[in-house]
């Protein structure tokens, strides 16, 4: 059973975002994330690159570039301070978000790969990516930042961008392409569902309120928590899309849907 997380301090305030994975699990879900990911960008005809996606202003091939780019960023703690030091530079030049001058800069310097090499470039960076991240020290990881969570700030440990939303990012990404080039989203319980149920945990914990939820699909499953339960049922990837901001195009979601959860 699911429970909200209690306030860290005992002030109302809710403590930084950790991330709910150990590091083994965590570092085994990135792997197969990137692998999978690279799979399907191998799979891509010539005239799908160009198609577009749920994403503004990027078609596939952009996405595919800030794939690669974001997983390059944590390749080393040096290549880290060359994206965020040349995003920050950025941001102070144009008053554009920092997240945005970053994936820019992701997608620009990638632009040039050709159609075979961005599978094979984020199939290679993926693997150093995850070493990157697996090493990282404790003491780094424990350290906090602050975000926008949804609109609102938050604080985050590092750990949880390492183990937890570095692998939803490419995750959610891989669905994008899927949609726009009319592919199937390959889904096993042991892997998607694992991050789906990782995303209700949050979910959870950020509404704090009894629900019954009921997901399809095979990394769907069942969750119930507390009495007089708002009843939910739906598709995993599209709750999970859902949370992450996207596909409302019929209006903003409404009760416990309406909860933002990052990606």
């Amino acid at each position: 059973m699911i429970t909200r997380t209690e306030d860290r301090d005992g002030t109302g305030r809710r403590g930084p975002w950790a991330s709910a994975f150990d590091r083994d699990t965590a570092m085994r879900l990135a792997a197969t994330e990137y692998d999978r990911l690279a799979t399907l960008l191998a799979e891509l005809a010539p005239e799908e690159w160009s198609l577009a996606t749920e994403c503004p202003a990027w078609d596939v091939r952009a996405m595919a570039g800030h794939c690669v780019g974001m997983a390059q960023m944590v390749t080393s703690l040096r290549e880290t301070a060359r994206q965020m030091t040349s995003a920050m530079r950025a941001t102070k030049r144009s008053g554009e978000a920092q997240i945005d001058e970053l994936t820019g800069l992701q997608v620009r310097e990638h632009a040039h790969l050709a159609d075979g090499e961005v599978a094979a470039a984020l199939r290679e960076t993926g693997r150093a990516a995850v070493r990157g991240r697996r090493r990282v020290p404790r003491l780094l990881r424990a350290m906090t930042f602050k975000e926008d969570g949804g609109g609102e700030p938050e604080k985050w440990r590092v750990g949880f961008l390492l183990d937890t939303i570095l692998t939803r990012d490419p995750w959610m990404h891989r669905d994008d392409i899927s949609r726009a080039t009319g592919r199937e989203l390959h889904l096993t319980a042991d892997h998607d569902g694992r991050i789906v149920a990782d995303v209700v945990a949050e979910w959870a914990a950020r509404h704090g309120r009894p629900f019954d939820l009921t997901l399809t699909g095979p990394a769907g499953g069942r969750w119930q928590v507390g009495e007089d339960r708002e009843r939910l049922e739906l598709d995993a990837v599209e709750f999970c899309r859902t949370l992450s901001g996207r596909d409302r195009g019929g209006g903003e979601p409404a009760g416990l849907l309406a909860t933002a959860v990052p990606f």
